[in-house]
């Protein structure tokens, strides 16, 4: 994390400054990510939310501006409401956090401060529930993966299958707190925001795996989960070929 407040000054003014050149008939233009929250380090990209009017078209992009690298997401008012669609049937709310947690650097009209409110609105009502299918294929999933854990005795092995019991058992529970997930660094993130005891536990036991090749309080707490989401599942499971294939771990 940044500690020095002036090179969080310095990104910032650099936003402003692109803002200002690339984009200025935009309606709104807001910066998100780890500069906003006051998470950047010196090696942090800027991630930065463009609103134009209705005719243009909606992108990613990457880029590099005064020696900084830069993800853009431009869109339209139509191509963010499909966006804010998209994350919420991912279950991550990306372009929801950027516009309800970040800072404004220009607006007309109010335009960012609405999509602010629209913003936090869709992040209180969190994404919907998981299909009781998809949970029933997760737990299913968890429970072999927790067996395979018991029985690892190669390393590698061993920290891969965790890998799949902290992935699988962070899914169920999200899905039982209907809290949003994350992937990579927010993955730890999320858990922790959406269950303290429950998702410390689970990374706290992950940490254990890792470092000492331990794998008890990694089970334990992924045991603890999946009791919360209805407990082992082995003998009952059944699916169909189409049916298995459609909810398959990360599938609605």
């Amino acid at each position: 994390m940044s500690s020095d407040p002036d090179d969080l000054t310095h990104a910032i003014d650099r936003a402003r400054r692109l803002a200002a050149e690339s984009f200025p008939e935009a309606l709104s233009v807001v910066l998100a990510g780890s500069t906003a929250s006051g998470r950047a380090t010196t090696t942090s990209d800027l991630d930065i939310a463009v609103l134009i009017e209705e005719g243009g078209g909606t992108r990613r992009e990457t880029l590099r501006f005064e020696g900084r690298l830069v993800e853009l997401f431009v869109h339209t008012r139509a191509g963010l409401d499909e966006l804010f669609a998209a994350d919420a049937a991912s279950r991550r709310g990306v372009m929801q956090r950027m516009y309800a947690d970040g800072l404004v650097l220009s607006e007309r009209d109010g335009a960012a401060a609405s999509l602010k409110r629209h913003a936090e609105d869709a992040l209180r009502e969190g994404p919907g529930a998981l299909a009781p299918a998809t949970v029933e294929s997760q737990r299913y999933g968890l429970t072999d993966a927790l067996d395979d854990l018991a029985d690892a005795t190669d390393v590698v092995e061993r920290l891969a299958v965790a890998g799949v019991v902290l992935n699988t058992a962070a899914d169920l529970l999200f899905d039982h707190r209907r809290a949003w997930t994350g992937g990579g660094k927010w993955l730890p993130r999320r858990l922790l925001q959406a269950d303290p005891q429950h998702g410390g536990a689970l990374l706290d036991g992950y940490r254990r795996l890792c470092e000492n090749g331990e794998p008890e309080d990694l089970a334990a707490a992924a045991g603890a989960i999946l009791t919360l989401a209805g407990g082992p599942l082995r003998e009952g499971y059944a699916r169909t070929w189409r049916a298995a294939a459609e909810t398959r771990p990360g599938h609605t």
